[in-house]
């Protein structure tokens, strides 16, 4: 799971570079958005996928989600373990096995 050292690596990283008044909740979540679309750039066009690419914008995706946690003060892993809990009551096992339909149409 998500270890409080990289935490306290982000933070440091962060601090060094005295951007903290730039990573407001609202540009933190703007940038989650900005990495997430040049992430999806990687597949725009199908055919062969530059994994290492893929590897840099999904690293930067998860260090604005991580920031944001932090922001927030929130526990990465007790959020994930929390959805998946609301998701798994959604989408039990025996209606949804093998299956892409949303919840209620199960």
């Amino acid at each position: 799971m998500i270890e409080s050292e990289l935490t306290e690596t982000l933070r440091e990283f962060v601090r060094e570079r005295e951007w903290e008044s730039f990573h407001t909740a609202e540009n933190l979540a703007k940038s989650i958005s900005i990495e997430a679309g040049e992430l999806l750039e990687c597949f725009q066009w199908g055919g062969s996928v530059d994994a290492e690419r893929v590897q840099e914008e999904l690293a930067d995706v998860l260090t604005y989600c991580l920031l944001l946690v932090d922001r927030y003060e929130l526990d990465a892993n007790q959020i994930v373990l929390e959805k998946l809990e609301v998701t798994r009551a959604k989408y039990p096992v025996d209606k949804a096995k093998g299956r892409s339909t949303r919840y209620d149409q199960l």
